[in-house]
């Protein structure tokens, strides 16, 4: 049985002060049993892993570097980002792949350094407005995918996680209905299951896309939806935990 995970990407934003008091509201709450983890920008990990090293909560980054070490001015390594105990690195978000120019093999490749470094990668997929309107989705998706699976490394890949993020609906209110999600995730366990059975029933698939505390229930509720890759809605104390809430 997958356990249910609910991970806040804070983006860029928060400050020491209005980290440590959102953390703090959440740390006072019961946030149900689902597992949950937070990722702050990378300035303020250890002040994070410092708050968090005693909760259940766990931490992660947004990025890390294809690179192992070296002349890379403002990249983080994945070593970088085990020695902080980091337990997540996000690779592939839209947002990455849109405004850095990221590819499918650099986010497969990035996906690998995290792994290797004892750190579960949670991979980024999703189609934009224009693709799913020429009915492109599942293409889309299964090339995102498949970058991964059909790396001559994958095999040495861990512990990881799926999230389909509909570009569409990602930071514009809008929201994927719950029969558009589970048709996507349901789509990606297929494409998991064609390498191994197991493997399909051990990937956790996360939904994101404006998810918040009014529709996180009902989206949870579809059979192949794992949890929530949580942007904004993760930023606001109470929105969080009623959505950990829903996923546990």
């Amino acid at each position: 049985m997958r356990r249910s995970l609910v991970v806040g990407n804070w983006k860029m934003n928060g400050s020491q002060s209005a980290n440590q008091a959102l953390l703090a509201q959440c740390l006072a709450e019961n946030l149900g049993t689902a597992e949950v983890a937070v990722c702050p920008p990378a300035l303020y990990v250890q002040a994070v892993a410092e708050q968090l090293k005693e909760s259940s909560i766990g931490w992660g980054v947004q990025n890390l570097s294809e690179a192992d070490s070296g002349a890379y001015t403002g990249e983080i390594s994945a070593a970088m980002v085990a020695d902080l105990g980091c337990h997540y690195a996000i690779v592939g978000h839209s947002e990455r792949r849109t405004l850095y120019a990221e590819t499918d093999s650099l986010v497969a490749a990035k996906a690998l350094q995290a792994s290797a470094a004892g750190v579960a990668p949670i991979v980024c997929v999703g189609e934009t407005l224009q693709q799913r309107e020429a009915g492109q989705t599942l293409e889309v998706v299964g090339r995102q995918l498949k970058a991964l699976l059909d790396h001559e490394r994958f095999g040495e890949l861990g512990d990881w996680v799926v999230a389909y993020e509909p570009v569409w609906a990602i930071g514009t209110g809008l929201t994927a209905t719950p029969a558009q999600a589970q048709q996507v995730h349901g789509y990606i366990r297929g494409v998991l299951a064609e390498v191994s059975g197991s493997l399909a029933d051990r990937v956790r698939i996360l939904y994101g896309g404006s998810v918040k505390a009014a529709n996180a229930a009902e989206l949870f509720a579809e059979a192949d939806i794992d949890g929530g890759l949580v942007g904004g809605a993760s930023l606001v104390g109470s929105e969080f935990i009623a959505i950990c809430r829903a996923a546990g």
